[in-house]
């Protein structure tokens, strides 16, 4: 670890008053509000929304509008990164924003949702943190800084028409959707979201099914809405390659340029099919399909069963398969997410079949509860083939070895973790304060990092997060994360070894 904590440069004086002004008005606003109200909505753990109160039904045209609710939110965030080498770069993220978010009381079923959201760095940062900039960059679109030189953003990310009928949900337009490969991901400013068709529903007992059809992805970071998978544009600017699908998993082989070159699409569609079960007591059986048609298609089974153990603990092992399919992609972007084997075909640096996203993933899980603490051990292993094209923010590891910031899904990758977590509140020791730490070593393959298709060396990986939940009447919470990576040297004498601290406040209301 750098261990060096020296924060010298203007933008975190910045963040310090910010933050202090955010706190002192926002408690202001709330007064002195009983803490045992309920707020209109929280954020949970992994980021994803919990509505408590929504729009009642209408019973006439003019009610849609009049019983429909306003949700808002104000944020802040900072991000710091330390190189271990000194001659890094060491990029700073930092923004104030938020979002207002619109739903209209449902009328026979029909209702309609529209998100506006906002990031704005107030001039904090500079060119070098945009053109180097790591866990931060998603408080900015690089693209349109280092374009036109445009440091804000502001996007309507959510706009869609949801229709409800027998414990179903049909969403069309722009929204967010948490399945197994998509995910909000909402750590930074604005969430990551998508435009087309989904469907919920709860109608079969014990049983949840999702199925989803979109033609267009928004990052985070970004101010408009793009191809969920290519790579690049046509424009060969120096900016091309944060034009489109520019995720830090993004497959660089389905480049703009290499899709058109090899007869593929570059308007593709994702397909999402998900289903849920747990009819068996104490067994919860997952299994979910995710497809870019003409590229690459995956299955994904996955079983968890919680065991009583005495003394009011649960030991729940989990298990999970996936397996990745080729169908055009390997021919024309190759089996390497870095994109270094586009056009090669047999064996070529390190990987057995060059030209073949065919790719497996295993996974098992001990998950250890009582109360409010939590212990976690977790093992995954991608075979020797390909990488796992996920682009979507959701993680193929994602709650067996994945911690922030942290891509462990290239082939012949293997990762183990321990983790704990404790709710003081829970345990009537602090209202409102959490606390988790995990430790996780990732084994790369060290062949494909010296031949260059992979970018990762062996590493371990320490990563803690402190929540604290305001006692005020809305949701107030202050969030610290904290990443210490020690890693073997790169093939080039190179050591990617980094600190990552974090800093967010969020106030809902």
């Amino acid at each position: 670890m750098t261990g060096n904590l020296v924060l010298d440069k203007k933008p975190y004086a910045l963040t310090v008053i910010f933050q202090l002004i955010g706190i002192l008005f926002i408690l202001i606003v709330s007064g002195n509000a009983a803490a045992s109200d309920k707020p209109k909505r929280i954020i949970k753990g992994n980021m994803t929304e919990t509505y408590n109160v929504l729009p009642q039904n209408a019973s006439n045209i003019g009610e849609v509008f009049t019983e429909g609710m306003i949700y808002g939110r104000f944020r802040t965030n900072y991000f710091r990164f330390f190189w271990e080498e000194k001659a890094m770069h060491n990029p700073t993220g930092f923004a104030v924003g938020g979002s207002l978010i619109a739903k209209s009381a449902p009328y026979y079923g029909l209702s309609a949702t529209i998100g506006g959201y906002t990031s704005q760095n107030l001039d904090a940062l500079d060119d070098a943190d945009a053109k180097y900039g790591a866990s931060g960059k998603d408080t900015f679109s690089r693209f349109d800084v280092l374009r036109k030189n445009r440091w804000g953003m502001t996007v309507l990310a959510q706009a869609y028409l949801q229709y409800s009928f027998m414990k179903t949900d049909v969403k069309i337009g722009r929204q967010i959707c948490e399945s197994f490969l998509t995910k909000s991901n909402d750590t930074k400013m604005i969430p990551n979201t998508f435009e087309g068709v989904s469907l919920t529903s709860r109608y079969v007992p014990d049983t949840s099914v999702m199925l989803a059809f979109f033609n267009k992805q928004k990052l985070r970071d970004h101010t408009r809405f793009h191809d969920v998978i290519t790579f690049g544009h046509k424009n060969r600017s120096p900016y091309h390659r944060w034009y489109n699908n520019d995720d830090s998993a993004v497959h660089r082989g389905l480049s703009y340029a290499n899709l058109k070159a090899g007869g593929g699409e570059v308007n593709n569609d994702l397909v999402i099919v998900g289903i849920s079960n747990t009819s068996i007591t104490r067994l919860k059986l997952d299994a979910w399909y995710n497809a870019v048609p003409d590229l690459f298609y995956s299955f994904m089974g996955e079983a968890n069963y919680k065991i009583p153990i005495g003394c009011g603990w649960t030991l729940t092992p989990g298990a999970r398969y996936m397996e990745q399919f080729d169908d055009g992609a390997g021919k024309i972007g190759g089996a390497a997410l870095s994109g270094r084997l586009a056009g090669r075909e047999g064996s070529y640096l390190g990987y057995k079949d060059a030209d073949n996203v065919d790719g497996m993933l295993y996974g098992a899980r001990l998950v250890l509860l009582k109360g409010p603490g939590l212990f976690h051990l977790g093992y995954t292993r991608v075979s020797d083939d390909a990488d796992l094209i996920t682009p979507w923010r959701g993680f193929p590891t994602g709650g067996y070895t994945r911690s922030m910031g942290q891509y462990n899904w290239q082939a012949d990758t293997s990762s183990f973790m321990v983790k704990g977590a404790f709710d003081f509140g829970k345990a009537n020791l602090v209202k409102g304060l959490r606390a988790s730490v995990d430790w996780t070593f990732m084994n790369y393959d060290d062949n494909k990092e010296k031949l260059g298709s992979v970018s990762k060396t062996d590493r371990y990986f320490i990563h803690a997060d402190v929540w604290y939940r305001l006692p005020v009447k809305q949701f107030i919470e202050v969030k610290v994360r904290m990443g210490f990576v020690e890693a073997d040297n790169k093939r080039s004498g190179h050591n990617p070894s980094y600190d990552e601290y974090r800093t967010e406040l969020s106030y809902l209301f």
